[in-house]
């Protein structure tokens, strides 16, 4: 009985280690500063870099795109700075788009209308590989950002996490106890 408790409980620690290393987080792109993926207001083109610039982004997370009468595309570095690609590495037009995030690095986002894009409805995405940790800038006299919705989110997604795996835990115990 004795090792048998002893595997349940490493078979619950390796099962929550999966569980939360996989747990990813949905945006809403442009969340509370536009109403979703347009064309931006002429005082505020970089309204979308901006946003993904409070953000941090990470491998399998995901973007939801909100549209009426557009399209995102995903493309080149090159392809971003001309606002178009003839061969879009990804293309969608339904008006409610979600685009995972599938590996570390820079994605580049624009809007396959002809002129929304020149005119700033375009955004860079830089995610982070899950295993590296965040880097350090050198201004620590930064103000704090209080519009953090995506970490509340992330730290609600940790909290409930944790919360299964003592539920769990706690279970197998109990369980253990009365066989």
């Amino acid at each position: 009985m004795y090792s048998s408790s002893i595997l349940s409980l490493l078979f619950v620690c390796i099962f929550s280690l999966l569980i939360l290393h996989g747990v990813s987080t949905g945006f809403e792109v442009g969340d509370g500063i536009t109403k979703g993926w347009e064309v931006p207001a002429l005082k505020h083109p970089k309204v979308y870099n901006d946003w993904a610039e409070k953000n941090r982004f990470k491998v399998n997370d995901t973007l939801h795109f909100k549209y009426k009468k557009d399209s995102v595309m995903v493309v080149t570095d090159s392809e971003y700075s001309k606002c178009g690609s003839p061969q879009p590495l990804f293309f969608a037009n339904t008006g409610d788009t979600t685009f995972v995030l599938d590996r570390p690095g820079l994605f580049y986002f624009v809007s396959g209308v002809a002129g929304h894009c020149q005119r700033g409805q375009k955004m860079i995405v830089k995610v982070l590989d899950v295993e590296s940790p965040p880097q350090q800038s050198g201004d620590d006299t930064a103000a704090p950002d209080t519009d953090k919705k995506s970490d509340a989110s992330r730290n609600t997604n940790a909290i409930i996490g944790g919360f299964i795996i003592l539920l769990i835990v706690v279970g197998l115990n109990i369980i253990g106890f009365l066989v």
